[in-house]
């Protein structure tokens, strides 16, 4: 996670800050929430919960009705902390901080009277670490379709600042790995380049993986190749271009994507420049999946 300067911050504050993002295990898992870490705070006892849902205005938890909390509660005016705990890099701890909050509802949670859901109303404006973690959470969601065509050329410069491990990566096409190079990638696509023979590629349904670096992980991202390109000069190389099936794609990816394009302001690329793919640059790729290939 980038430090955000104190104005973007408050840009995601006022943009998005009734804009409730519930914890699926998607999401979860894109912001690195610690689940096990959480709790409310009443009087000096830990009370452990569950983060159903955020905003930047409330929260709602999930609560064992028979725990002891209701008696604290009302001894405490309803007031309460709730402690959030996130997980942003391989390198480090898991960080965490208090919201204050006042109990604003309560209800039995999928008609259960065992468990309730308590919405807590922010008593103040959350840390700016909750605003960062969740704002670029919600401007990836959005900016995922204003930008979705917005292509990034790989080059050394752009993969370490995806923190992508490396262009050469592997396309499965029909459940068949294939060895390829990264060209560009986008919110919507990717363009790789391969051995092969266009006809037998065209239409197909194929998975993209991409390994990532702090955190590290592998994405598998599902599509079809909706174009093929001959390579000048190479006949036996064909330049792919990937459509990701839209509601498949991974939301941590689209957060890495949109941190990309955040940070270097990139403006939309020409269309030559997709058109055709320099011979001078295709020189070492086709040597590389020449020998991948003859590994296989």
């Amino acid at each position: 996670m980038g430090i955000l300067t104190s104005q973007q911050i408050t840009k995601y504050y006022e943009r998005y800050r009734s804009i409730s993002v519930t914890f699926t295990k998607e999401i979860i898992h894109a912001t690195g929430l610690v689940t096990q870490q959480v709790y409310l705070k009443c009087l000096g006892e830990a009370w452990p919960c569950v983060i159903y849902s955020t905003s930047f205005e409330e929260a709602k938890v999930i609560i064992n009705t028979k725990s002891g909390l209701y008696g604290k509660l009302q001894q405490a005016n309803n007031l309460v902390n709730l402690r959030y705990s996130f997980r942003i890099s391989d390198k480090t701890d898991p960080m965490f901080f208090f919201v204050s909050c006042r109990v604003s509802g309560s209800a039995p949670y999928q008609g259960s009277q065992d468990i309730s859901m308590l919405t807590l109303q922010f008593t103040q404006r959350p840390p700016d670490d909750l605003i960062e973690i969740m704002g670029r959470l919600l401007d990836a969601n959005i900016n995922s379709s204003k930008r979705r065509d917005e292509r990034i050329l790989i080059t050394p410069d752009s993969l370490r600042k995806l923190q992508i491990t490396a262009k050469e990566t592997v396309i499965y096409l029909q459940g068949v790995p294939r060895r390829c190079i990264l060209r560009d990638i986008s919110f919507s696509g990717a363009k790789v380049i391969m051995v092969g023979v266009a006809k037998f590629i065209t239409d197909k349904d194929v998975t993209l993986r991409l390994d990532f670096e702090d955190p590290r992980q592998s994405l598998m991202i599902n599509g079809k190749v909706v174009r093929t390109e001959d390579v000048e000069g190479r006949k036996e190389l064909v330049a792919v271009a990937i459509h990701y099936n839209e509601n498949q794609v991974p939301m941590h990816y689209k957060m890495r994507i949109n941190d990309y394009l955040s940070q270097v302001r990139t403006e939309p690329k020409p269309e030559a420049a997709e058109e055709t793919v320099p011979q001078t640059q295709e020189t070492q790729p086709s040597k590389e999946l020449e020998k991948n290939e003859t590994n296989k």
